[in-house]
């Protein structure tokens, strides 16, 4: 045993289930006995193997393990302990418990030690970041890795550690200097992919200006090559900038799932994410052990593409109905219930039938009609009663393609489409919604009054289209955009008129 041994030691931790955290109070008791090390506290694998990974940071690290009775608990003992972020607060506890370090205090550790001592990043860190702040923490210590994304919260000294020595020079007094606050500024982002860079397609890329004004979902389908993929990945391009609260809750998800990277510490564009029809619902949803968010939420505030649509899963593109609906997911298990966001645009890309050459102007389409409905048919209705917008795409013409004169790029688009914005913004500031694609029926009879002649329009497109009743809402909800885009405050025949043809597809493919 140490001499002046304090036998108990209590030390400040975090964490997590799904985007929530909660303290742990780290307590680590050193007594005299056999020789052992147990840990309590509802602890996961990689907790209970955090033993090993101590007992040598701490040897390797010029300081004495003790051979003696070593228990340390996790409380509150009820909440499931998860990951390896315990490492640095048992070690600190042990050497505090022997004497080898003076009085913590209410410093917050966090942190993994690889076996020569340093301190690792983990994941997770600006939701428990921001917790620590909430419940009164004044510092926090963690890895030097994690200390960028730390410093985004305003409130509270983020301490970088590279090495448990310098954790251990910390705590008898040598001064650590702290990690720099950072201040948010929206910068200036470099997409890769421009709508000037689009050849042709204006009324695809029409709908999509209209579609990100309002909020809206889209599909685009059409033959292979017809740029349905270039103009999905160019919509980031056109959506308004990222305020501070909204990069803040991307860079929570990211940090969840150990996404993030670079030294920024912070997402400072708004997501894409493309996953192949392949992927399972619990990598599209979220899921598995740990309850993880799937692609949906690290696409919050983003879009979320989905090529080959009717390629998913039926179940897969199910489970998407309520996130859709809602903008959040909630995933269940056994011991762990976690709600995540997922407010997301979604674009849907598809050919029109399983070999992609129906109504193609340069291949013969080889499928039956059978193969055709069928293929059709793996999409639901109440799936596509979520998507507001079908957009037609055929091949672009050599002309077309030839053009050397740019078309008009992603910037001026953005000007139109953050001036609806703020209309909406304006319109709804009591509503409790943000977009026209959030309205409800109530909002809808409020905002999309119709005039005699706009109601005549509605009514012999109904007839003539044979739409269903899903469609009258977002025929309005899209008329609505297209007025706010042109600054009317009212829907006029006109903007109907054309909200009325990004449904007239709902007759020809799916026979609605």
């Amino acid at each position: 045993m140490f001499g002046g041994i304090s036998l108990l030691a209590r030390i400040h931790s975090f964490g997590l289930s799904g985007l929530n955290s909660f303290p742990v109070v780290v307590e680590v008791d050193v007594s005299n006995g056999i020789p052992a090390y147990e840990t309590v506290g509802l602890p996961d694998a990689a907790v209970r193997e955090s033993r090993e990974r101590v007992r040598a940071a701490i040897k390797n690290s010029g300081f004495e393990f003790p051979m003696s009775r070593i228990t340390v608990s996790l409380a509150p003992a009820d909440l499931r302990k998860e990951g390896s972020l315990y490492d640095l607060p048992i070690a600190v506890g042990i050497l505090a418990a022997t004497g080898q370090v003076n009085a913590v205090g209410e410093t917050v550790f966090l942190g993994e030690l690889a076996l020569d001592g340093t301190v690792r990043p983990v994941a997770g860190i600006m939701p428990m970041v921001i917790g620590a702040y909430a419940n009164g923490a004044q510092k926090i210590a963690l890895s030097a890795q994690n200390a960028a994304e730390a410093a985004y919260v305003e409130g509270i000294t983020v301490l970088p550690l590279t090495t448990l020595v310098e954790a251990v020079s910390y705590l008898r007094g040598e001064a650590l200097t702290p990690q720099p606050k950072h201040v948010w500024s929206a910068s200036e982002v470099k997409y890769s992919s421009d709508f000037s860079q689009i050849r042709g397609q204006q009324g695809a890329k029409r709908a999509a200006e209209i579609a990100v004004a309002g909020g809206h979902n889209l599909m685009l389908i059409g033959t292979p090559g017809s740029g349905k993929t270039m103009l999905a990945r160019s919509v980031p391009s056109i959506l308004p900038e990222l305020t501070f609260a909204e990069a803040l809750e991307i860079t929570k998800i990211h940090s969840v799932t150990g996404a993030l990277r670079g030294t920024e510490g912070i997402v400072a564009e708004r997501p894409f994410r493309a996953p192949h029809h392949n992927a399972s619902t619990a990598a599209l949803v979220g899921g598995g052990a740990k309850a993880l968010p799937g692609e949906i939420s690290l696409a919050h505030y983003g879009v979320l593409f989905l090529d080959e649509f009717p390629e998913f899963k039926k179940e897969t593109l199910e489970a998407l109905r309520q996130p859709l609906e809602d903008g959040t997911v909630t995933i269940t298990r056994a011991t762990s219930r976690s709600t995540y966001p997922a407010d997301f645009m979604l674009i849907a890309a598809m050919n029109p039938c399983p070999c992609g050459n129906y109504g193609s102007r340069k291949a013969l389409c080889r499928c039956t009609n059978a193969q055709i409905k069928q293929y059709r048919n793996r999409i639901s209705s109440p799936m596509l009663d979520r998507i507001d917008l079908h957009v037609e795409m055929t091949e672009v013409g050599y002309e077309e393609i030839s053009q050397k004169a740019p078309g008009e790029n992603s910037a001026a688009i953005r000007l139109r489409v953050n001036a609806a914005r703020n209309m909406q913004r304006e319109r709804y500031k009591n509503e409790g919604i943000l977009f026209n694609a959030q309205m409800t029926s109530a909002l809808l009879e409020k905002y999309c009054a119709l005039d005699q002649k706009g109601s005549a329009v509605l009514q012999k497109a109904f007839a003539a289209l044979n739409l269903s009743a899903r469609a009258y809402s977002r025929i309005l909800k899209v008329a609505r955009t297209i007025a706010d885009l042109e600054e009317s405050e009212n829907v006029t025949s006109g903007h109907l008129a054309e909200a009325i043809q990004y449904r007239s597809l709902d007759s020809k493919y799916w026979g609605t």
